[in-house]
């Protein structure tokens, strides 16, 4: 399968117009992961973002006294990473291989040029990269919720 036959297949591309694909495989390229290989951890340099085509990555964040904690796995069809689009570009979850994975990799200050020289592009990227951030937030609030508990206040009783 080509790079551009990649980005044709992937769901998160799905609406995008067919002429936006071309540029964008300028700066993607096919990448495979053994369990265990760590893409990055919260606060390294966001530089790169991915379309996962198959396999799960887990993505993590550092507690304080718990160490990495799991919030999310990512299979196929999904995507990790969004903090490269948002200065300072740093990472704010950690992200690894559970178990052998393919990928689209992307090199984010040329995906961001691409999306700086036309608007229309910038802002539809922007739209399904929004939807991302979105559920990674919902899904780290849950996480959180069940780390730390939720004690509800019952009424007193008599």
């Amino acid at each position: 399968m080509t790079p551009l036959e990649m980005l044709r297949a992937h769901p998160f591309l799905a609406g995008l117009p067919p002429e936006w694909l071309p540029p964008l495989t300028g700066h993607a390229r096919p990448v495979v992961w053994h369990p265990g290989h760590r893409l990055f951890r919260a606060g390294q340099p966001a530089e790169r973002f991915w379309l996962v085509r198959g396999g799960e990555v887990a993505l993590d964040f550092p507690v304080p006294g718990r160490g990495d904690v799991g919030i999310e796995t990512i299979g196929a069809g999904g995507v990790v990473g969004w903090s490269w689009l948002f200065p300072p570009y740093r990472w704010q979850f950690g992200a690894v291989a559970v178990r052998r994975s393919l990928a689209v990799e992307f090199q984010a200050a040329g995906v961001r040029r691409l999306m700086e020289s036309d608007d229309a592009l910038g802002r539809q990227l922007t739209t399904c990269f929004m939807s991302v951030v979105v559920d990674r937030l919902q899904a780290s609030r849950v996480r959180l919720l069940e780390l730390y508990g939720y004690q509800t206040r019952l009424p007193p009783t008599g």
